[in-house]
């Protein structure tokens, strides 16, 4: 589950900072609307995406959405030297249109990123740097640096293709095999033959996509002579009837899905050479009832790096397996502190003097550490974490890496020096940053944003010295938010404290201020672990929206929430909906604190988690909050899948009473708040089964709230205008507009 969008005695650290300024004379603004909020362009401006520089890095492709139709994207590249734009790939001209697959359709909902969008949305360089494939609407296509772009035969329906590693073959998933072609021509063979039913080739399998990140089942050896090959079983899952309603009619699928302490899929991984000859398995252990977290190859190609997590993701171990034999041995293995667990990586990097850079939280924060024959050196430390391994530069003893070294609000690109340790920070103080570096750690694309600020991208140096703009973004007369900037409200930002004196973290954008007069506020919340929703980053224009209508806009990051360590975050172990529901109660009465406040009129939302949260915030502080939004709601952790749920939760069938405390279905009749439930009804993430089960006890308790149902809809369903003109609406009655007592 990932986030959607966005002591009773406190002590506030920074209250200065909660008193927004007083209504000064505003100069003559254009208001924004909810219909100009989800319009296009974008509000945000042009939102570049999947950027790459080139093989020999004189050009840099993203995929770009068009200013007429914001969901919808383009293939572009820039010269680097000149900084020339051109389009390479006109989704327009050589897309069909044609329905997704329910395959790539799950996949799409898996990556949140690709939700709701068409056209380009990914694309792989060619080794040579003459071509790029490019999937569109379901069939793939060979785009050349001309513009021209041919479309590859017998490829509709594929999944996850890549050109190898040296240029040599094409490759994709089809009817739960692995099919691979010749680049330069030739027809795709498939090179596995066992797929079919419950057993699928090459794919990752439900929870390693919407919850491991991982997405891919297969991978390739860097000179093209061996491809390693998941194979996964879903027999032993359990089959869920999941009814998808649409506004023309009801598909019924039969799902299987691993619903905590239930089984997982039968997890298998192969090696073979290119053409599907010489299969050998890969020795995984004794075990079954493992997570396949990680493949990597080596370098050098001369041996796989597998992740083998375990069931109770409380073991990590770091396999060495030889190709031509499958033969696997233990080279390290990264074990859970007491009531915590494991949280998977991408950061690490196999270096060729066969060492690893590793990023670890066995130090309670997560660091960055070199193993090497059999030592372990750590590389940064402190009370303060890493977030992500950007690059090396290995011939320079420099590592890259993001991180909130200078505060937890804000993320920095740093380098390390490899051998003295030092630090230094590349990145401007005051935003929020995101970077990724080309092969050797030279050059890196950097986006930043700040509240003020959407997100800008540019080029930088292995210094952090700026040396183009790929998308500046400005806010100037021709930026789509230009006509509302003088409108927009400030974000405050501040502290305070939960019950046990932890420190939280919290952001405020408030309406002009009159003084006397109280204001009510829109409360907004996810909660769950692995979100951070405070930060110097860019805020939503739905929220300035919110702001100008007269509420108070407040987020409030809980215990549980990352960037703190893992005190921070294992505070929920074993206890969803207790620690996160407390800390949320104490923003509430820190707001009720505030003069300008109408402590009345506090209206909590979220969704997913969030909803969740909506749910047990309402149940246990009745009268706290004047009306409550649950968006797609889990009210029964016992229906969500394995590995998110078990990481927090462990087993159902061992911990019955931690399932049941975190349940919002015991105590449901206990609401006496107004209450608006919405969702998807083709949700296959949080299942509408949640919903129905928690809103059946409510009727049957003859209790009255309000509901909307989004036919067709998935877990997304909030990301258009339709379900913020209900909620508004909702809040306007029973918050913003309703009469004192």
């Amino acid at each position: 589950m990932r986030a959607w969008l966005p002591a009773i005695a406190l002590a506030c650290s920074t209250a200065m900072a909660a008193i927004p300024a007083v209504a000064e004379r505003a100069p003559k603004t254009t208001t924004l609307t909810l219909d100009r909020v989800f319009a296009s362009p974008d509000l945000a401006g042009p939102q570049p995406q999947a950027l790459r520089l080139s093989p020999d890095g004189s050009l840099l492709t993203l995929v770009r959405n068009r200013a007429d139709e914001r969901t919808r994207f383009d293939l572009w590249a820039i010269d680097t030297r000149t900084g020339a734009e051109r389009m390479l790939v006109d989704s327009r001209k050589i897309g069909s249109g044609a329905a997704l697959t329910e395959a790539e359709k799950m996949q799409r909902e898996r990556d949140r990123s690709k939700t709701g969008k068409t056209g380009v949305l990914d694309y792989d360089w060619a080794p040579d740097g003459r071509s790029l494939l490019v999937p569109i609407d379901g069939e793939l296509f060979l785009a050349g640096l001309d513009g021209n772009a041919r479309r590859i035969e017998g490829t509709k329906g594929a999944l996850n293709p890549v050109i190898s590693p040296s240029g040599g073959f094409l490759s994709f998933v089809r009817d739960q095999n692995l099919w691979v072609q010749p680049l330069a021509g030739g027809a795709a063979r498939a090179v596995t033959n066992g797929g079919g039913g419950t057993v699928h080739f090459g794919e990752a399998e439900f929870v390693a996509q919407e919850e491991m990140d991982r997405r891919t089942g297969y991978w390739w050896s860097p000179d093209d002579s061996r491809i390693a090959v998941e194979r996964f079983d879903e027999a032993p899952v359990r089959v869920f009837t999941r009814a998808a309603i649409g506004a023309a009619g009801t598909n019924i699928y039969q799902q299987r899905y691993p619903a905590a302490g239930t089984p997982n899929v039968l997890v298998e991984l192969w090696v073979m050479r290119a053409d599907g000859s010489g299969q050998v398995k890969v020795d995984l252990g004794d075990n079954p009832d493992i997570y396949l977290a990680r493949v990597n190859w080596l370098p050098d190609g001369s041996a796989l790096l597998v992740q083998r997590e375990s069931r109770d993701q409380r073991t990590l171990d770091m396999l060495r397996v030889d190709p031509v034999t499958g033969k696997a041995v233990v080279i390290f293995t990264e074990k859970a502190g007491e009531r915590s667990w494991i949280n998977l990586t991408n950061a690490y990097r196999a270096m060729p003097d066969g060492s690893l850079i590793w990023r670890s939280e066995r130090s309670g924060f997560a660091h960055l550490y070199r193993w090497k024959a059999g030592k372990w050196t750590q590389l940064t430390s402190g009370d303060w974490v890493v977030n992500g391994l950007v690059g090396v530069d290995d011939a320079a003893g420099r590592i890259f890496f993001t991180g909130n070294r200078d505060g937890v609000l804000e993320q920095h690109l740093y380098a390390l020096d490899a051998k003295t340790h030092h630090i230094t920070r590349l990145t401007e103080a005051g935003w929020w940053n995101s970077a990724s570096a080309d092969a050797r750690g030279s050059r890196f694309i950097i986006t930043r944003s700040n509240a003020d600020q959407p997100p800008q991208t540019y080029l930088a140096d292995a210094n952090g010295k700026r040396l183009a703009w790929i998308n500046e973004n400005a806010v100037a007369s021709a930026h789509p938010y230009a006509p509302y900037l003088a409108a927009q409200r400030p974000t405050e930002f501040g502290t305070l404290k939960a019950a046990d004196g932890t420190i939280l973290h919290w952001k405020m954008i408030a309406p002009r201020i009159e003084p006397g007069r109280k204001y009510p506020v829109f409360f907004q919340h996810y909660g769950g672990p692995g979100s951070q929703t405070v930060s110097r980053a860019w805020n939503p224009p739905l929220l300035q929206y919110l702001a100008q209508q007269g509420w108070i806009v407040f987020q409030l990051d809980n215990r549980g929430s990352p960037g703190r360590g893992k005190q921070f975050e294992d505070a929920i172990w074993h206890a969803m909906g207790s620690v996160e529901v407390e800390d949320q109660l104490a923003g509430a009465r820190y707001l009720k604190s505030l003069p300008f406040v109408d402590g009345a009129k506090i209206a909590t939302y979220g969704w997913s988690y969030g909803g969740y949260m909506s749910l047990k915030m309402l149940e246990k502080n009745p009268g706290v909050y004047a009306a409550a939004v649950a968006g797609a709601p889990v009210t029964d952790w016992s229906l969500y899948d394995t590995h998110y749920t078990e990481r927090y939760m462990g087993d159902p069938t061992k911990d019955a009473a931690g399932y049941a405390a975190a349940s919002a279905l015991p105590d449901a009749t206990g609401i006496r708040d107004p209450l608006l439930i919405m969702h998807g009804m083709a949700d296959d993430n949080v299942f509408l089964d949640n919903t129905t089960s928690f809103v059946a006890k409510l009727q049957a308790a003859d209790m009255k709230f309000e509901m909307m149902l989004y036919p067709g809809k998935a877990h997304g369903a909030v990301r258009e205008i339709h379900p913020w003109t209900t909620i508004l609406d909702f809040l306007d009655r029973t918050v913003k507009n309703k009469p004192a007592q």
